[in-house]
């Protein structure tokens, strides 16, 4: 009898123990189902507020005259992404940007270009060689250019690598941007030069750029990164660039080309190879810088071969 009501006792346990389990178990599944649909309606919620928002509040245009028809409805390049302007030398790259930072400002948007070569005031006169008003927008506060030494950023992350004992935390922020201006749009020029600071050491320079990529996405600041490359690897050549691995990294990649014809005659042209989040045109097209005026693209005038029309792209 002791022997029935002990075995009756611990399978009455037994069962309640069950009972709480079940009990639990159907309070877990409660909470994980109103914490997906938590989820859910806040996926909801972002892709209704991108619904919403109107084209000029999530594309930024370039103002420059034909680009931004490449682009389907010539909606522009989408707000807060990074943007790799590359090609080589002579190519157009600091007047493309420098286009760009100037039809921004005249809508009134703050532009900061960050310049690892040239000075402000070597690329303020490039500015005003295109009759373009770069000391009204200094003067407004629209613009600011400031240079920069690559070394001096290779010799910080140096630091704080060591500091942090080689941990993949590095605050970008106070090294480059200033406290008293917060731009919408950022030009760095050039990642060449930034990547050359820290030759022999390609992982460091990838940290560098993982964070500062993160710090422009959290910020949400539509940038520009120029990036000089001597052979265009995506038209055939198989030459490795120093940092090439920025090109992962970016929301898109504008191309710009030098166009030497067999006759020698030279020309430049111009692709939007890569654009998250947009759809283009998948052309090499005419660019024309034109003395005084500035930068045009001629969205319709293709760049074709043919038996009397040679030539290379570099």
């Amino acid at each position: 009898m002791v022997k029935k009501r002990v075995s009756d006792k611990s399978n009455l346990n037994f069962k309640k123990k069950i009972n709480l389990s079940s009990k639990k178990n159907k309070k877990m599944e409660k909470v994980l189902r109103k914490s997906k649909e938590k989820i859910s309606i806040k996926k909801l919620k972002k892709e209704q507020y991108k619904k919403e928002l109107k084209p000029a509040e999530r594309f930024i245009k370039t103002g420059i005259k034909g680009f931004d028809s490449i682009f389907e409805k010539d909606m522009g390049i989408p707000n807060g992404a990074a943007v790799l302007v590359e090609g080589g030398p002579g190519s157009g790259k600091t007047v493309f940007c420098l286009a760009t930072v100037n039809e921004l400002c005249k809508l009134g948007k703050k532009c900061l270009y960050m310049s690892f070569e040239e000075s402000e005031e070597q690329l303020i006169g490039h500015m005003k060689e295109f009759n373009w008003k770069a000391d009204d927008f200094v003067k407004k506060g629209l613009l600011r250019i400031s240079r920069f030494d690559a070394i001096d950023v290779s010799r910080s992350i140096e630091a704080l690598l060591s500091a942090a004992k080689k941990e993949l935390l590095i605050e970008v922020e106070p090294m480059f941007f200033p406290d008293d201006f917060k731009p919408d749009f950022v030009v760095i020029d050039s990642l060449t030069s930034i990547s050359s600071a820290f030759s022999g050491e390609e992982s460091r320079f990838r940290i560098y750029m993982e964070q500062l990529f993160r710090y422009l996405e959290k910020n949400k600041i539509t940038n520009f990164l120029i990036r000089e490359v001597s052979s265009p690897s995506h038209v055939g050549t198989t030459f490795k660039e120093q940092g090439e691995a920025v090109s992962f990294l970016s929301d898109g990649i504008i191309v710009l080309y030098n166009v030497i014809y067999d006759s020698g005659k030279r020309t430049s042209a111009i692709e939007i190879l890569k654009m998250r989040g947009v759809s283009f045109k998948k052309e090499i097209v005419e660019l024309k810088i034109i003395n005084k005026k500035g930068i045009e693209v001629n969205p319709d005038k293709i760049l074709k071969k043919d038996k009397n029309n040679s030539f290379t792209l570099t």
